[in-house]
């Protein structure tokens, strides 16, 4: 007899994190504990109102499920008795952790995959004033941040990734736009910010609403964040995007994470693996997906005031396991 356990866990922020949508100074998460008697595991997820989400519905989507995981629920069959999304992130990467712990091994054992030592991750530059957003730039490659993730909206997008440019001159720079640059004339856009090297630019726009890449020529490489949720996302994004940003709050789990890796790659297009903000505990079940992609943004816990223990090291703009 399985036990499932769900709490939900406010988690305040070291400093605000801004994006073009808004600001946040905490994060709530949804903490999942299935237990057997004998093994315990854990997995968390971060509800997100953009995909009309919140602790109160995830916590709701889980107590419906509440009596077929304690008679029993395989992974396998998890994937069609929840939606896409944050409530069933949390409990399939339990699950992976309840079976991997039964079998004596890790997940990565489990998987048959090789744990990295570390894994250079993104350290985010919240929106901000463009003083503001240089000087984090500069105190980020100062702690040895090798790769930027650049959070802009409309306003002074070219004097800001100048300026960050000038601060960090040898760190990988990528832009995350969060769907804002609708009605820009994008390509001459992507052709003055490709002259600060700039690796890749994510979701300009909105999703749904995003045909005009198509026609649009872009230099930098253009991933899909808020287009791209699971596997059958995928084949559509070819014509438009070269990468796609796999989130285990977005697809619903280490199960469909993975089979979006693959699939991904069989069609040709990049990865780059990223996070909501979050405890280690959420990072950690997404690294055996990040060691696949090309680009990796799993920062989530350095915005936190307090880490969940033990939590992963983050050191010289990487991630210790």
């Amino acid at each position: 007899m399985i036990q499932l356990n769900v709490q939900t866990v406010e988690l305040p922020l070291a400093r605000p994190f801004a994006i073009s949508r808004g600001v946040r100074t905490a994060v709530t998460v949804v903490r999942v504990t299935l237990t057997d008697g004998q093994f315990v595991a854990m997995g968390e997820c971060t509800p997100t109102a953009h995909y009309q989400e919140s602790a109160e519905s995830v916590c709701e989507q889980l107590e419906n499920v509440r009596p077929q995981v304690e008679a029993g629920l395989t992974r396998e069959a998890l994937q069609q008795v929840l939606p896409i999304g944050s409530a069933r992130n949390a409990l399939d990467c339990a699950m992976w952790r309840l079976d991997a712990a039964k079998q004596g091994k890790t997940v990565w054992q489990l998987l048959e995959m090789q744990a990295p030592k570390s894994v250079v991750t993104a350290e985010t530059l919240s929106l901000d004033s463009l003083e503001s957003m240089a000087k984090a730039a500069e105190n980020a490659v100062s702690r040895g941040a090798k790769l930027l993730k650049i959070k802009l909206n409309r306003e002074d997008i070219i004097e800001k990734v100048e300026a960050i440019r000038l601060a960090a001159p040898h760190a990988t720079l990528v832009i995350d736009a969060n769907e804002s640059w609708g009605g820009l004339d994008l390509e001459s856009l992507f052709n003055a910010l490709h002259e600060f090297n700039i690796a890749m630019i994510e979701q300009p726009l909105p999703a749904g609403q995003d045909k005009d890449l198509v026609r649009c020529l872009h230099p930098i490489p253009v991933c899909a964040d808020e287009s791209c949720h699971q596997r059958s996302d995928i084949a559509g994004l070819r014509d438009r995007y070269e990468m796609i940003n796999i989130k285990l709050d977005k697809c619903g789990g280490l199960t469909e994470a993975l089979a979006m890796a693959a699939e991904a790659k069989a069609l040709g297009l990049r990865l780059m693996v990223g996070c909501m903000l979050g405890s280690s505990l959420a990072m950690d079940a997404a690294l055996p997906v990040a060691v696949l992609a090309e680009r990796v943004d799993l920062d989530g816990p350095i915005w936190l005031a307090e880490d969940y223990q033990p939590g992963l090291r983050y050191e010289q703009g990487e991630v210790w396991l």
